[in-house]
C-alpha cells in the first residue's frame, strides 16, 4: 500500500515513516498543505493521512479541493482537533475516517487496513473471460495471494509485478501513462528509469499473451482482457 502522510510535526513524521516502512508500506510525506495538495493530485496513492493544522494550506481546504475534482482516494484525518463538532465537520467535508491525537499506532493501522479493504474490489479476485485471445479462457488476479490464475493455473508474481497487474485489473478500461505506472510501482516519488515499465509489461505479457496489454502510442498502456466484458467478473479464490 502506498500512503501520503501530510503532517508538519517532524518527530511524528519520522516515527510513522519508520513504523510504516517496517511493515512494508510505501510512504511519501509532505510538511505543508500546498505540498500535500500537489502530491495528492500529481501521484497515485492508496490512502492519504491528513493533518488539519498545516502551514500554507489548512487540511480542510485540501480536503475540499480534492473532493471538488471527484478525488476518490480515501482520506483519514489525523488531528489534535478532536471535539465531536470538528470530527463531524471533517467527515462532512469528505474524510473517510477521523482519528484524534494522541493516538495508538495500532488503532491507526487498524483503521487504515479497514479503509483499504473497503476500497478493494469485492471478493478475493478480479476475473476476466477474454474471447479475443486464443487459448486464454479465464484470467483472475487474486488480491489475497497476489497471484494470477490463468486457465485455472496459478502464476506467482513478484511484488512489483502484482502492483502493476493490480493497476491494470482494477481499472481495465483506463490508459496508463508510463509516469503513472512508475508511480504505482516505485518506492518513492524520486524519478526512476522509465524503461523499467517496459520490462514489467513484457513480464505480464509473457504470462497473459502479447495481446493482453495494448500499447497506445503517445498515451501509454491499457489492459484488453475486459474488451469482451463490459464489467469484470468478481470471484472468490480465483475460481
Amino acid at each position: 500500500m502506498k500512503i501520503l502522510l501530510v503532517e508538519d510535526e517532524p518527530l511524528l513524521v519520522d516515527n510513522l515513516t519508520q513504523r510504516f516502512k517496517a511493515l512494508g508500506f510505501i510512504i511519501d510525506t509532505a510538511s505543508d498543505g500546498e505540498q500535500g495538495l500537489y502530491l495528492a493530485l500529481e501521484y497515485q496513492y492508496d490512502l492519504i493521512i491528513l493533518d488539519l493544522g498545516l502551514p500554507k494550506l489548512p487540511g480542510l481546504v485540501i480536503l475540499e479541493k480534492l473532493r471538488q475534482v471527484n478525488f476518490s482516494t480515501p482520506v483519514l484525518i489525523l488531528s489534535a482537533r478532536n471535539s465531536w463538532q470538528e470530527r463531524v465537520q471533517g467527515l462532512k467535508k469528505g474524510a473517510d475516517d477521523y482519528l484524534g491525537k494522541p493516538f495508538h499506532f495500532e488503532e491507526l493501522l487498524a483503521r487504515i487496513e479497514t479503509l483499504f479493504k473497503r476500497h478493494l474490489p469485492k471478493g478475493d479476485a478480479i476475473c476476466f473471460s477474454p474471447k479475443h485471445i486464443a487459448g486464454l479462457d479465464s484470467v483472475c488476479l487474486d488480491t489475497e495471494s497476489k497471484s494470477l490464475f490463468i486457465n485455472q493455473q496459478s502464476q506467482s508474481l513478484t511484488l512489483t509485478e502484482y502492483r502493476l497487474a493490480y493497476a491494470f485489473f482494477s481499472r481495465p478500461q483506463q490508459v496508463y501513462s508510463k509516469q503513472v505506472l512508475l508511480d504505482k510501482i516505485s518506492e518513492s516519488t524520486e524519478e526512476k528509469e522509465s524503461n523499467i515499465i517496459e520490462v514489467y509489461i513484457r513480464r505480464l505479457r509473457s504470462y497473459l499473451g502479447k495481446e493482453a496489454i495494448l500499447t497506445q502510442r503517445g498515451q501509454g498502456y491499457r489492459l484488453t482482457l475486459a474488451d469482451d466484458d463490459l464489467v469484470p467478473a468478481k470471484a472468490n479464490g480465483g475460481e
